[in-house]
């Protein structure tokens, strides 16, 4: 009689994990019409990327899985500019610009780098909270992914393909 619950149990388990995989997967809708101040003093709007593939990464630095992100942006950076990716990396509100700077500075991130101290770009993107958070959003500016947590380099490499 014990193995019913059980069962129960793994179903709605098995439910759980994969609406969240298609949530994370299948999250086909505009991106948002946000305008990103970097680093560096720039205005970026998102809109004047259209028709080019953008990845737009939420982080920290003080989230582990980031900082074990940032080659991974780095190595699409390289292999896919000049086919015009283009990466915005959007430091949380409550990450100090400072931390943000030596990082960028550290690691020699040439890609942008986005600060967002009100967290207003992060509410646009539907309230991020967890890090990271990566966004792709295709050449029609819609949002193609959303996935939390850091993403698998080769599964970037063949969506970005894709498109």
């Amino acid at each position: 009689m014990t193995s019913k619950p059980a069962i129960g149990i793994f179903l709605s388990i098995a439910l759980a994990a994969s609406a969240l995989w298609f949530w994370q997967t299948q999250t086909v809708r505009p991106a948002p019409a946000v305008s990103f101040k970097t680093i560096k003093g720039n205005s970026l709007e998102l809109a004047s990327l259209k028709g080019r593939p953008v990845i737009v990464s939420f982080w920290a630095t003080d989230c582990p899985g980031c900082i074990e992100e940032i080659p991974h942006l780095i190595s699409l950076h390289q292999q896919y500019k000049s086919s015009g990716l283009a990466i915005i990396a959007v430091s949380m509100y409550y990450d100090p610009p400072n931390h943000v700077l030596a990082i960028a500075d550290s690691k020699q991130l040439p890609y942008e780098v986005a600060l967002d101290p009100s967290g207003t770009l992060a509410q646009a993107f539907g309230n991020v909270q967890l890090t990271p958070t990566t966004f792709l959003i295709d050449k029609s500016g819609h949002i193609i992914l959303q996935k939390v947590g850091v993403f698998e380099l080769s599964d970037m490499q063949q969506r970005i393909e894709q498109l």
